[in-house]
């Protein structure tokens, strides 16, 4: 498998989305160019005239393809677990430690490949090249005109939410934040009303339902909540794992399932979700935080050496609250970007060594993910970091874990989910923002606020998200049904040669209780991955 880089622009005339239109482009344009030249989102296959087999999949993967050679030709489907592979890449088994999900384009199964977010596959025989048609190139506006961008936008919203409507009930999810609470808005605009799904926890801290009524009442939709349960967890859990193609740790796709089926039991056949307002516009808290470090990078070379890191490595600096942030503050903006996202990476913080069992590493490469994060970022054509951070999230946010999410989640209930705020028109007007217009100073999402701001109810534009967060580690000490699945599952995992039972035993009876918050997120992704395996590598470990 080899792979190049020659890639495409937003700027082609554009194909409607459909199997023969890309079938016949593709013979005529080439593949890259029939799949740059094709609108929404799409998975496609195509046979070309010269025996050539070329897949596609959109810019953020919200439709997947997964591939593999056997006996000298190109298989394909959706799924990577649909392709007979049963060998597991104990590589794949890292990267899903170290994000929580395997990132494209690696699958869980040694010989079977997924189709990166914004690529093309053409194989001939057993030859397989795998190019990017398609990546980020920002053209900020030097002189944007709020009035005229404004109206733009708010024009490709209401075309982007008519567009991924269809007949039935008209119907979304709503977390109570500016993404979904703005699709609410659109959706009753167009369609003459909305039914909105929330889920709320009881746990303090966890549940914004208060913003889904604020958002729901200002639009008069008809507003349907369930709050899940410690026992929806424990009854829900195995399915869930077991019903995504490969290993899957988001915490969310629980709750999400939760909510798609309530809407599946009214009768709803296709939600929308929000998903891409904050990486397209700038609403990720990370992005303001990395920002502040990036202010160290323009204070003059000789005050830093010569000043203040000599003060900050002073003895006894480290007992001095103001000195102690200050050298941690200098340590972390000292690392560059992307390296210093994954700072706080749960794998990394508690370290490999006292995680993974010695004949786990020696078995991986520890150094790849990051590698491969190197490679995304380099590829975004953009002068700021704040652009190059949001291209690196479509990657790895949207179409590595949060489409993904919502996707599994949704067919597990048997609803149909569409993501209008991932619209190319959308696409296209982040890509000419200014960063200021996304992050200003410490303002997330300035432009998408200021130019909503007489839409949505000033508590929502105020207010950040937090979406459908899980509060699993502080239910796990509190429940003894979830507890005791919980414990089985991760013990059971540790028996499988990839995590020491030593760290297992510390993780359950002293991290877990200290800390639940935290800790509760490495119980989870273990026991998501040994719930998983139950149903598809029943045998797996690493001597196997």
């Amino acid at each position: 498998m080899t792979e190049t880089t020659p890639a495409l622009s937003l700027g082609s005339p554009r194909l409607p989305t459909g199997q023969a239109d890309w079938a016949a482009a593709a013979a005529r344009l080439g593949p890259a160019e029939a799949a740059a030249a094709t609108q929404g989102d799409f998975a496609l296959a195509a046979t070309l005239p010269d025996g050539r087999v070329a897949l596609a999949v959109d810019r953020f993967a919200a439709q997947t393809l997964c591939w593999r050679v056997e006996g000298g030709r190109l298989r394909h489907a959706e799924s990577a677990n649909a392709l007979g592979a049963t060998e597991i890449d104990p590589q794949a088994v890292f990267d899903y430690l170290f994000f929580h999900a395997i990132p494209s384009p690696r699958t869980i199964f040694r010989d079977v490949h997924r189709v990166p977010p914004g690529h093309c596959v053409v194989a001939e025989g057993s030859q397989v090249t795998v190019a990017p048609y398609w990546q980020p190139q920002f053209r900020p506006d030097p002189r944007p005109d709020f009035g005229a961008l404004r109206d733009e936008f708010r024009e490709a919203l209401r075309a982007a939410v008519q567009a991924q409507l269809r007949t039935g009930t008209p119907a979304c999810f709503l977390s109570g934040g500016t993404d979904s609470s703005t699709v609410t808005g659109l959706i009753q605009q167009v369609a003459g009303s909305v039914h909105t799904y929330s889920i709320g926890f009881d746990a303090e801290g966890y549940d914004e339902m208060a913003f889904a009524r604020i958002a729901a009442r200002h639009f008069g939709a008809q507003h349907h909540e369930y709050y899940v349960t410690p026992q929806d967890l424990v009854q829900g859990i195995a399915q869930v794992a077991a019903a995504f193609d490969q290993p899957f740790g988001n915490s969310s796709a629980l709750p999400a399932w939760c909510c798609a089926a309530q809407a599946r039991a009214d009768g709803v056949q296709r939600l929308l979700a929000g998903d891409g307002g904050d990486e397209l516009f700038g609403g990720n808290a990370r992005y303001a935080t990395q920002q502040l470090y990036g202010h160290y990078a323009r204070v003059p070379a000789a005050l830093r050496r010569g000043l203040i890191e000599p003060l900050l490595r002073l003895p006894g600096a480290e007992h001095v609250r103001l000195l102690r942030r200050g050298g941690n503050y200098v340590r972390d903006a000292q690392v560059p970007l992307p390296d210093r996202l994954q700072l706080y990476n749960l794998l990394l913080r508690q370290g490999l060594d006292t995680v993974l069992t010695p004949g786990f590493r020696a078995a991986v490469q520890p150094q790849l993910p990051e590698q491969l994060q190197r490679e995304v970022w380099a590829r975004a054509e953009a002068d700021n970091d704040v652009d190059r951070m949001l291209a690196f999230d479509w990657r790895y946010t949207l179409a590595e874990s949060d489409l993904p999410k919502v996707r599994g989640a949704c067919r597990l209930a048997g609803v149909d989910v569409g993501f209008p705020l991932l619209d190319e028109r959308l696409l296209a007007l982040s890509l000419r923002l200014p960063p200021s217009y996304k992050l200003r100073r410490s303002r997330l999402r300035w432009f998408f606020k200021e130019a909503l701001r007489d839409f949505l109810p000033a508590e929502i534009i105020a207010k950040q998200k937090k979406g459908f967060g899980l509060p699993f580690g502080v239910w796990a000490l509190r429940d003894p049904g979830l507890r005791a699945l919980a414990e089985d599952s991760v013990r059971s995992f540790a028996t499988r040669g990839v995590v020491r039972p030593a760290y297992v035993r510390t993780l359950l009876e002293e991290l877990l209780p200290a800390h639940p918050g935290y800790y509760g997120e490495m119980v989870w992704i273990l026991m998501m991955l040994e719930q998983w395996l139950r149903v598809h590598a029943p045998r797996w470990t690493m001597d196997s």
